[in-house]
């Protein structure tokens, strides 16, 4: 009905199109040139809008059809301009999937520079070529059918054509091969772990795309009765890039109005000026900073401008979390009752450095297989090398027998292997719906579909509904999967792998970030699910993993230590020296509460934050004192996260007051606050990946020697984080989880400070590692102030002076965080524990 809705648009639009442009002084050879170019627009925007694939040289599909067309209408006499177009669209199709073949194989700028370079090269070659192309005059000596000569009848032909051509497209855009597009674009990485082959759609895209701006270039050979390299330059593609950016990109019907849009201005400007696209290069710009959703998105603008949207309440607070069996596609999977997943030996190097070294395990059919380990014993590096991320350097990968070695993530992922990631692994701008959707539909039959509508796959549409359910994420569908507390995007991380219907799961760190409640959830989830199909799980939380696992393979240093049952584990001496550390209740009890004094150094009055609809936080008030620790709690959704970023400017709050010291934050800039003293440790630790450690505390330093607080060098920072001296020169992201918080800490550091923020600086760490990190912040109250967010309650109790308690973006209790502490009771009623 919606695409029935959008036809009648399109066509009353071509229908009324000459007759506004006759009003306007213009005739119906602009309504052809208007059509003509919203056709290579939309073909371009089949790239830019839809799979996310910038092409700077797209005019070069537009001149070489009209080439081919002209040519061969010229070698049969203009005898038929059906076959010369066909001809011309079929040619451009064959050239872009071999040019496409090529280039695709390159990705963001790269891929770019190479469109670039085609355009470049086009150009060149039409305009060199004489004896083929004509050179400088051109390619003339092209006639329509006589019945076509009127620019009318011309206009009613282009039309009926492009209408038919717009129908078709969107039905394609609206197919299964469409949504995929469109994840391709949001996260090519997670598309291809789902089991789709990326490389295949994106050329497909790549060919659909040529061919359309190809059939508009032949169509204006038609209307000129000439063509020349001109369209093939550099010059041309600029402009059809404007089109697509100044209607829209990411809507069908945007580069339809940046087309309208270009031939007015020209027409009109040019009458004035010979330099009128230096004037559309303007507006370009201004779209670019001001309007990114283009013209046919400033209507939405203006009105939320003026008549702000009604807010919800926090985040997740639509969310239900009744109880609904496991879906039936995991249910039904039957792994054979014997070993499923099989690694035999298997190696990585990278340089010298061995992250797995001859690591060989077996996971049973109906089991859950725990992979244990300290930051850096190379868990996750063996996760990808099951799971086909990245190649094996030694060794073999079976699945059901089956050898996967050596063999690439989306063919390993339809061969039945699903994964959920360390770090949560979204389609953040699309539906949770949606998302669910990609994952379900990477295992059914239509998802080549380029014609079949995506809500026209009831199956698909069943196995959606009950996975959302199960997930708990019920009452969430519509909302953007990034606008997702932390735990309801873990949730649906947890969700797309086991929608994939794989015959064995790995999930990394499944728990982390989870609220205590959430984690005793999620862990009944996932042990369900390894009475169907078994569970290889990486997590930190042993106590956990304990009550869940079945069996337990403990790594270190990238090799096994202990592999055989819970016991086994719980027993090895090795185990314990390595990875259980003092144990948090000693750590705990060591920390210096009451140190802090009276003096107020932050602030916030009555703070109010949105993210679009949603009201995160409202009315948030709290202080805090110099060398104080405070703690923000409260269950995943609470708005924890959202107070740092208020406080640090990266959403900025819409209310409210937020004071450090003398200086108002609020309506200042990220980099203003952080040169007044306040230092963030974001949730992910944020490492600028690439460069060493050095180079990592060097920027942390250079913009944040400001006289605002305590001032720390690089051997001060040393004292504190002494791991991290041996490791300066090398590169942050080849660190080990616990080094690189030590890292992401020591660079919030650098510059001078008043107050750490610390996000979730204890998750996915080993309890060793979290115990240097806990002493290391309990000495640093002696010279700063902290706000810690985290969801290990025993340890942000015991380090914090005073706790803060967050409820659906609200402040529900303030307390002395040692009487939470010791009072099981007490931390119940206030935590919902």
């Amino acid at each position: 009905m919606h695409s029935m809705k959008n036809l009648v648009i399109v066509a009353a639009s071509l229908i009324l199109l000459p007759i506004l442009l006759q009003m306007l002084g213009l005739g119906a050879n602009s309504a052809v040139e208007v059509v003509i170019y919203a056709l290579a627009a939309m073909g371009l925007n089949i790239l830019i809008g839809y799979t996310g694939l910038v092409s700077f040289g797209h005019g070069v599909w537009f001149g070489f059809a009209a080439y081919v067309a002209g040519l061969t209408a010229l070698r049969f006499s203009n005898a038929s301009m059906t076959i010369a177009i066909l001809a011309a669209v079929v040619a451009t199709a064959l050239v872009a999937a071999c040019i496409g073949f090529l280039v695709l194989r390159r990705r963001g700028v790269y891929f770019s520079l190479m469109t670039l370079a085609l355009s470049a090269m086009g150009f060149q070659l039409a305009f060199r070529w004489t004896e083929v192309t004509g050179g400088e005059n051109g390619l003339g000596g092209i006639e329509r059918a006589r019945i076509l000569d009127n620019n009318l009848n011309f206009y009613v032909f282009v039309a009926i054509l492009a209408f038919a051509v717009i129908a078709v497209l969107m039905r394609v855009l609206h197919s299964p091969f469409g949504s995929v597009l469109v994840s391709i674009r949001e996260n090519e990485g997670r598309t291809r772990a789902l089991g789709y082959e990326v490389q295949t759609y994106k050329l497909k895209a790549f060919v659909l795309s040529a061919a359309i701006t190809g059939l508009a270039g032949a169509l204006l050979l038609y209307k000129n009765r000439m063509t020349s390299a001109e369209p093939m330059s550099i010059i041309f593609s600029g402009e059809l890039l404007a089109m697509v950016v100044i209607g829209g990109m990411r809507n069908f019907f945007g580069p339809l109005l940046g087309a309208l849009f270009y031939i007015l201005f020209r027409e009109y400007l040019s009458m004035y000026t010979e330099n009128w696209l230096f004037w559309f290069g303007l507006i370009f710009v201004g779209f670019v900073i001001f309007a990114r959703q283009g013209l046919i998105g400033i209507g939405g603008q203006i009105r939320r401008a003026l008549v702000p949207e009604k807010v919800t309440g926090a985040a997740m607070a639509d969310r239900k979390t009744e109880k609904h069996p496991l879906p039936s596609a995991i249910t039904s999977r039957d792994g054979g009752g014997g070993d499923v997943l099989v690694a035999d030996s298997i190696s990585k190097n990278f340089a010298a450095l061995k992250a797995v070294d001859g690591v060989s395990l077996r996971v049973k059919d109906q089991t859950l297989h725990a992979l244990l380990g300290p930051n850096g014993a190379g868990k996750t590096t063996a996760f990808n090398l099951l799971s086909g991320i990245i190649p094996t350097s030694g060794g073999k990968v079976s699945l059901l027998g089956q050898d996967i070695s050596g063999q690439s993530a989306d063919r390993i992922s339809n061969l039945g292997l699903g994964r959920s990631f360390q770090i949560t692994n979204l389609f953040p701008d699309l539906t949770v719906r949606e998302n669910v959707r990609l994952a379900v539909q990477a295992r059914h039959s239509s998802k080549t579909s380029m014609l079949q509508s995506t809500e026209n796959v009831p199956e698909v549409r069943a196995k959606v509904d009950e996975m959302v359910k199960w997930v708990g994420l019920s009452g969430m569908e519509e909302a953007r999967a990034g606008s997702l507390s932390y735990g309801g995007q873990r949730l649906l991380d947890l969700g797309l792998a086991l929608a994939t219907e794989p015959r064995i799961l790995l999930a990394d760190e499944p728990l982390a970030g989870l609220s205590v409640a959430e984690r005793e959830r999620v862990g009944l989830l996932i042990k369900d699910v390894s009475r169907h199909v078994p569970v290889l799980l990486v997590e930190h939380d042993i106590d956990r993993v304990f009550e869940l696992a079945d069996h337990v393979t403990v790594m270190a240093d990238g090799k096994v230590l202990v592999d055989g049952t819970v016991e086994d584990a719980k027993n090895s001496k090795q185990v314990r020296d390595i990875y259980i550390g003092s144990g948090t209740s000693e750590v705990a009890a060591s920390a210096r509460q009451g140190q802090f004094v009276d003096e107020q150094i932050l602030a916030l009055d009555k703070v109010n934050l949105h993210y679009g609809k949603s009201h995160i936080l409202q009315d948030v008030t709290f202080d805090l004192h110099k060398g104080e620790i405070l703690a923000l709690l409260g269950r995943n959704g609470a708005g924890k996260s959202s107070v740092l970023k208020a406080i640090t400017g990266i959403v900025p709050p819409s209310s409210g007051s937020v004071q450090l010291m003398n200086h108002e934050l609020a309506g200042n800039t990220s980099a203003q606050i952080a040169r007044l003293g306040i230092g963030y440790v974001p949730q992910g630790r944020g490492l600028f990946a690439g460069m060493t450690v050095r180079e990592n505390l060097e920027l942390g330093r250079i913009r944040r020697q400001t006289g605002e607080g305590t001032h720390w060098s690089l051997d001060e920072l040393l004292e504190y984080f002494p791991r991290l001296r041996e490791r300066l020169d090398t590169p942050a992201d080849s660190l080990s989880g616990g080094e690189q918080q030590m890292a992401a800490v020591a660079r919030a550091l650098s510059g001078d400070i008043r107050v750490l923020l610390l996000d979730e600086p204890f998750e996915g760490l080993a309890p060793a590692i979290v115990e240097q990190l806990f002493r290391t912040f309990d000495k640093l109250r002696d010279r700063l102030s902290i706000v810690i967010v985290d969801h290990n309650l025993d340890l942000a109790l015991s380090l914090s002076d005073r706790t803060i308690v967050l409820e659906r973006g609200r402040v529900l209790h303030e307390i002395e965080s040692r009487r939470i502490a010791e009072d099981i009771e007490l931390r119940r009623e206030m935590l919902w524990m």
